[in-house]
């Protein structure tokens, strides 16, 4: 008889664990679908360059994530990249916001921040945001800025370019250790 009971409690403790389970699964989808709420807007902004980003990705307007990037795709009329993002409705968000794709830290992740317009009609649904601003390449920003291959600006490649072969005229060939020779 105490077998039978102790497998009955056994059991019941076993359904409960199941039941939080599944309500907490239940919870945390309800709250994360889309990252903004199960009654989340969908909205489309076209960016040039998506580089660090992907799906799940904060949408922040004032460092507070209002949405979550829900899907990635490539628009195949003008190879801009479709970034759909589910967006809480209670932020009231202008519908002549901009977005760019900003970064956390220098070594950081990305996000995507809504910066508001002046519109006094929110964002709806199916709504594409058009006026953005891509990831910053800082790889190429930081090897532009070594090469000096943005251009040139007035000052030579080389210090003797600058300076040409006349230092040593200007300050005298004994301050340079070099000796004099004769003829």
């Amino acid at each position: 008889m105490s077998s039978i009971r102790n497998h009955l409690l056994e059991a019941l403790v076993g359904l409960a664990v199941v039941l939080v389970a599944a309500w907490l699964v239940y919870v945390f989808v309800g709250r994360t679908a889309g990252g903004a709420g199960s009654d989340a807007i969908e909205v489309t902004a076209l960016f040039p360059n998506v580089g660090g980003i992907d799906v799940g990705t904060d949408v922040r307007v004032a460092g507070l994530s209002i949405g979550k990037v829900t899907d990635i795709s490539l628009n195949p009329d003008d190879y801009q990249a479709e970034v759909t993002m589910a967006i809480d409705p209670s932020a009231n968000i202008p519908n002549d916001s901009s977005a760019a794709i900003t970064s956390e830290s220098l070594l950081g992740g990305s996000y995507i921040a809504l910066l508001p317009g002046a519109s006094p009609d929110p964002l709806a649904e199916d709504d594409v945001i058009l006026d953005t601003q891509g990831a910053i390449d800082m790889t190429g920003l930081i090897g532009s800025m070594i090469n000096d291959s943005g251009g040139s600006d007035g000052m030579g490649d080389t210090m003797s370019d600058d300076f040409g072969d006349t230092m040593s005229d200007d300050f005298g060939e004994e301050e340079f250790g070099a000796e004099e020779t004769s003829p």
